[in-house]
């Protein structure tokens, strides 16, 4: 049975919706995005036997849309607070800015805290060297990345993410542009988006080295957020402890494994919770 239900938090309400019985799986999608990111995953969870909780960040999908923060420390806690109001411990799987939270949490709480799957995370400070603007996928997405932040503009994250899904298109594509469409159109949700694009991940990467679960850290090969998206998921796995994570790049996938290539993001997140979780 599925539920949907809002965790009141001090500034605003947070959207889950839970399905599934057994072992306690959190999903936290990107910025601009909401738990449909997940659409894919969730049944092949559930029917693995977890009890997975999708939910919407703060200012995204049905959770409120204005927040005084929009920082990774500020998603950690509300990822620990439905940990805690859903009754953990719990795996977190967290995307892009959400990958960065999720190290935050699982740093700050590991009794909490399971495990960690971390797609195609924002977990490291970023810097950009002359050698990554040769990149054309880079050089093109932070461009589009950049519009899209500094104006507001709804065409442009469109746009990049065009890019950011290279190759095959999901199979409800148009769906999901028009859905993303109506969202960020609602008052308060492009500005929860620019928020969210403006943090930096400086917070996460303080936390690298606290954490003491395991951690799947999954990248794809065209992801046009990096120049190198190996390099910078070999950079994470090397600033955790020794032996704590893996990392697995998936050949073709973007910015969104979890929704391009959801069959093959979904296995390795059941093999992680086969291994871990479920020890």
């Amino acid at each position: 049975m599925t539920m949907l239900h809002h965790l009141a938090l001090d500034h605003g309400t947070i959207a889950i919706e839970t399905t599934g019985a057994g072992q306690l799986v959190v999903l936290a999608h990107g910025m601009g995005d909401s738990r449909a990111a997940y659409r894919f995953v969730v049944p092949q969870l559930v029917a693995a036997g977890y009890r997975v909780a999708a939910m919407d960040l703060r200012g995204c999908g049905d959770s409120s849309a204005e927040w005084p923060d929009y920082s990774r420390t500020a998603i950690a806690g509300d990822l620990l607070a439905v940990i805690q109001h859903l009754g953990g411990p719990a795996v977190l799987v967290g995307h892009s800015i959400s990958g960065g939270a999720a190290t935050i949490a699982a740093a700050k709480d590991p009794t909490a805290v399971a495990g960690v799957v971390e797609l195609a995370p924002f977990t490291r400070a970023q810097a950009v060297r002359p050698a990554d603007l040769t990149v054309k996928r880079y050089r093109t997405a932070m461009t589009r990345l950049l519009l899209s932040n500094v104006l507001g503009s709804v065409r442009a994250w469109h746009r990049y993410l065009d890019l950011a899904f290279p190759g095959d298109k999901p199979e409800d594509w148009e769906d999901q542009l028009q859905r993303m469409d109506r969202e960020l159109r609602e008052p308060g949700r492009m500005k929860a988006l620019q928020r969210m694009g403006r943090s930096a991940p400086k917070d996460a990467g303080a936390q690298l080295g606290n954490v003491r679960c395991p951690v799947l850290v999954v990248q794809g090969s065209l992801d046009p957020d990096w120049a190198d998206p190996r390099a910078e998921g070999e950079a994470i796995v090397a600033e955790m402890p020794d032996g704590l994570a893996e990392l697995v790049v998936i050949d073709g996938a973007g910015h969104y494994p979890h929704t391009q290539h959801h069959d093959e993001t979904a296995a390795l997140i059941l093999s992680f919770l086969r291994a871990h979780a479920d020890a």
